[in-house]
């Protein structure tokens, strides 16, 4: 085992501590970026899934690559959100060399260098997996009853036209409006949907 490599484990089990920066808008407390980087990478996978329907091919192991580095550097950076980045800037290319350097991961550093330009098809979806994620879990805290969410309706539907890269994930913005956060618990009662469930 190279000799970072454990630093590097430790490093990434920080990101359980860095709090995202928008539970400062929100008051209440959100996914870690942990949580966050797992629902990244599934929801990546349904969108190149989705997408690769239409397109000749879309590189999985790239995506999930790419989703699990998207916020790594954040150990060194934190989270900033977007009335921060308004008058901060992070290096997060820099970020990404020194925290891969010297480890097992070091193939790494190219992978998250090529989703910060953006100009691949993997690239791009892992952001607008990124971008959906927070609209998943605004969707949540709406459930619970948080003002905030319809707050920030304008501001999501602006994202959902201008930022999102792919019509799979404009569709599943749009999908999600109109979703029910505990459609998939009360849908799986045995009674209901799935008579054989347990047996």
């Amino acid at each position: 085992m190279k000799s970072r490599d454990l630093e590097f484990l430790f490093e990434i089990g920080s990101l359980r501590n860095i709090p995202r920066a928008w539970i400062q808008h929100l008051g209440v407390p959100c996914a870690s970026n942990l949580e966050h980087t797992m629902r990244v990478i599934f929801l990546a996978l349904l969108i190149a899934r989705k997408e690769g329907k239409k397109r000749n091919m879309i590189d999985e192991d790239t995506i999930i690559k790419m989703a699990l580095a998207h916020d790594l550097p954040e150990t060194r950076t934190a989270d900033l959100a977007y009335v921060h980045k308004v008058y901060s800037k992070t290096n997060d290319t820099n970020a990404a060399r020194d925290l891969f350097a010297g480890t097992s991961f070091t193939d790494f550093e190219d992978i998250h260098t090529r989703y910060e330009k953006r100009d691949t098809i993997e690239a791009k979806i892992v952001k607008d997996a990124d971008n959906l994620d927070i609209d998943l879990e605004l969707k949540e805290f709406e459930e619970q009853g948080h003002k905030l969410p319809a707050k920030w309706k304008g501001m999501r539907k602006f994202v959902r036209d201008k930022k999102l890269y792919t019509k799979t994930a404009k569709a599943l913005w749009d999908e999600l409006q109109k979703a029910n956060v505990a459609q998939w618990h009360m849908d799986a009662n045995k009674w209901k949907k799935i008579p054989s469930a347990g047996k």
